[in-house]
């Protein structure tokens, strides 16, 4: 990763994050096919929906029978998270026209702005329009592709998680912390490593306590106050 803004640049800092986007593709687009969803369905989800949590969702309660209500309902709460991803990106881009911040936000995702974060380490705090929207759609393309190449040989593997491919997201993301970690020069390690470790205790917890469907909201706007609050004290 370095300091360059432009398109190609944005397609090649996305590339180490495609293997995540693959991985979790092909398992959609195989599960979509046990649910008897064919190619053209399972590509027009990832192409409208586009979202690999609310897709699963979807596909699970098409096939419990749920109503359409419900499966809207559980599809927004999930998604909720998605305006705090958003509210934070939107300052970068305040001199772009409103239909140009409409389009980056309808295709961000959490890995894209994973990665944005991780940039802005190395463009002393910039970022351009190219350079997300050119991330933006080689990510949407991969999810899309590895979808509908997954629901197409889904009667090959009937069992993805014996080839790892529910762990591909997971490592990605590991990935992304990492490198923000040794990236970010603003923040000493330990005070990421306390704010990291509050997030792995909330996480446990709320998986307890808390509904999975505002799970992730919930954690994210507390491990913020939180870290705010230790950063202020003892930093």
């Amino acid at each position: 990763m370095n300091n360059q803004l432009d398109f190609r640049t944005g397609i090649r800092d996305t590339i180490p994050t495609a293997f995540g986007y693959i991985g979790i593709g092909l398992a959609f687009g195989i599960v979509a096919r046990g649910g008897g969803h064919g190619p053209l369905i399972t590509l027009l989800m990832s192409l409208l929906a586009y979202s690999g949590t609310a897709q699963f969702i979807i596909v699970s309660m098409i096939a419990a029978s749920s109503a359409y209500i419900s499966i809207i309902f559980a599809v927004l709460m999930v998604s909720a998270r998605m305006i705090l991803v958003s509210m934070t990106v939107a300052p970068y881009f305040r001199k772009e026209s409103m239909w140009r911040n409409v389009w980056l936000g309808t295709l961000i995702t959490d890995e894209t702005f994973a990665l944005t974060m991780s940039k802005l380490n190395y463009t002393n705090h910039r970022l351009s329009f190219t350079w997300l929207n050119a991330a933006n759609i080689f990510a949407y393309s991969i999810w899309a592709l590895a979808s509908l190449v997954g629901n197409l040989v889904g009667s090959l593997i009937p069992n993805p998680n014996a080839f790892g491919l529910d762990f591909a997201l997971v490592a990605m993301f590991i990935g992304l912390l990492y490198l923000q970690i040794i990236g970010d020069r603003r923040m000493g390690l330990l005070l990421q490593g306390i704010v990291v470790a509050i997030v792995c205790v909330l996480m446990y917890l709320g998986l307890i306590f808390i509904p999975s469907s505002v799970l992730v909201l919930v954690v994210t706007i507390t491990s913020c106050l939180l870290g705010m609050g230790v950063k202020h004290v003892f930093f």
